[in-house]
């Protein structure tokens, strides 16, 4: 394979990242690299397995209290509005990816206020097309506006070169009478490092009006069995989703990856409290990647980090949303607290 042929790819926002993570004295690779077709399909596998709790236990919160959070959504309170007149709302998802739990939610705002429209935002237009047709269809009263970008990127107010980035999400402004609710559930703020975790939420809160509202779901601190499991099911199908990154590389950048020279490992990091998911090289080997005309070498043993997933303890949710501009309004947990599910408004 020659450079020429995949010239296109060379500056691309994936080329970056490979670029920068693979020259870093500890490997790691972005978790949104995780996300192309393949991955997205994988994902979506992952949620239906018997170790994978999140899924399950955050679609149990809105079995039982959907009604309530869309009611809760709706209200004025906290920006001087008459909560006699609540807003209709306009939902919006992040990394909406097949929108399963979502369909809860949209069937209690169509239920309260008779139309609604929904905005999943995802990087991956195939997820996002199988959503739409699956929703208008099951779901009368529901238009799906899809956005396909990446949010994290809209959404980064990191400073380059001196100068502020904020390019936003750029979401039409809401109609009179409405309020947005964003949609940012599943855990996924949970792979972000603390620090970028709070920038993202920050960076949301600038795209929002006072009033607008933020659901956030979080994974709570659990045993540590529990936790793995969750992150090496039985069935490898989590093995799979993590190696399909190498599988891309080579797809896209003219890597030659073996998968079968490199294993999923996943490990509980109590002090940083989070799962970490690695790709481990089994033997010393040497990885061309012909778009970068770069050779990266591998120890065998050494690691490639992939994923974090931190878990919050009671309160630190909260804590984060103060951060960043929201009011905590309403926590909804689970039965046995594994997992919560919080609402924030912005003020």
């Amino acid at each position: 394979m020659t450079a020429q042929r995949f010239a296109t790819q060379t500056e691309s926002p994936v080329a970056s990242a490979v670029r920068e993570g693979l020259s870093r004295r500890h490997k790691s690779l972005p978790a949104w690299l995780f996300y192309d077709d393949d991955g997205s399909r994988l994902f979506d596998q992952i949620t239906e397995l018997p170790e994978y709790y999140l899924t399950r236990t955050e679609r149990g919160i809105f079995v039982a209290r959907a009604d309530e959070i869309i009611a809760r959504a709706a209200l004025h309170s906290g920006v001087g509005g008459d909560d006699s007149l609540p807003a209709r709302l306009r939902i919006t998802e992040l990394g909406a990816g097949s929108a399963d739990k979502t369909r809860l939610l949209l069937v209690a705002a169509v239920r309260r206020q008779g139309t609604v429209l929904y905005e999943p935002i995802d990087v991956c237009g195939a997820a996002l097309d199988d959503a739409q047709t699956r929703i208008e269809r099951e779901i009368s009263g529901v238009e799906v506006v899809p956005i396909v970008m990446d949010y994290v990127q809209g959404l980064d107010r990191e400073r380059n070169d001196g100068e502020l980035n904020d390019r936003g999400l750029g979401l039409d402004a809401v109609e009179p009478g409405e309020r947005r609710m964003v949609l940012y559930i599943g855990s996924s703020i949970g792979n972000f490092e603390p620090q970028q975790a709070e920038a993202l939420l920050y960076g949301l809160r600038t795209a929002l009006e006072p009033g607008d509202t933020l659901l956030l779901g979080v994974d709570l601190r659990k045993d540590e069995a529990t936790l793995l499991a969750a992150y090496d099911d039985a069935a490898g199908v989590t093995a799979r989703f993590n190696l399909n990154l190498l599988a891309r590389l080579n797809r896209e950048l003219g890597a030659d990856f073996d998968l079968e020279a490199f294993a999923h490992r996943a490990v509980w990091n109590a002090a940083e409290s989070r799962i970490e998911m690695h790709l481990e090289s089994l033997v010393a080997q040497a990885v061309s990647i012909a778009a970068l005309e770069m050779e990266v070498e591998f120890n065998a043993g050494e690691r490639i980090h992939t994923e974090n997933s931190y878990k919050y303890a009671a309160g630190g949710p909260q804590a984060m949303l103060t951060a960043a501009g929201f009011a905590t309004e309403a926590v909804w947990t689970d039965d046995r607290g594994w997992f919560a599910v919080c609402l924030g408004r912005a003020v």
